[in-house]
């Protein structure tokens, strides 16, 4: 009888935690988000709502909330595409510390 080698925790935990995140739009666009605008972007920047197809995204700085502003089209299609559906049609960011919209916390 062969013995298998150990699987790692993280995949042994992985169907679980996929049944406790939350089903929401906003929940699926933060698992992929690195993935789908890059780790710069994903670095200065983090989906913080969505509503009605609109994602409202947190950056650190003026500069890149203008930034993502423009590329708006672009990332509305990198992030469906990582969705596998049109759940959104708008980019809209704003200014904000990240460290709150890390928190879910919004800041004053």
């Amino acid at each position: 009888m062969s013995r298998r080698s150990p699987r790692p925790l993280s995949a042994a935990l992985a169907p679980l935690t996929a049944r406790l995140e939350p089903a929401s739009t906003l929940a699926a666009i933060q698992r992929c988000w690195p993935a789908a605008v890059g780790e710069t972007i994903a670095a200065q920047a983090r989906p913080v709502a969505e509503r009605d197809g609109t994602l409202e995204v947190a950056c650190e700085d003026a500069v890149w909330a203008a930034e993502l502003e423009l590329m708006g089209h672009s990332l509305v299609r990198a992030l469906n595409t990582a969705l596998g559906r049109d759940a959104l049609q708008r980019v809209r960011a704003r200014t904000s510390s990240l460290r709150g919209a890390q928190s879910g916390r919004r800041s004053s």
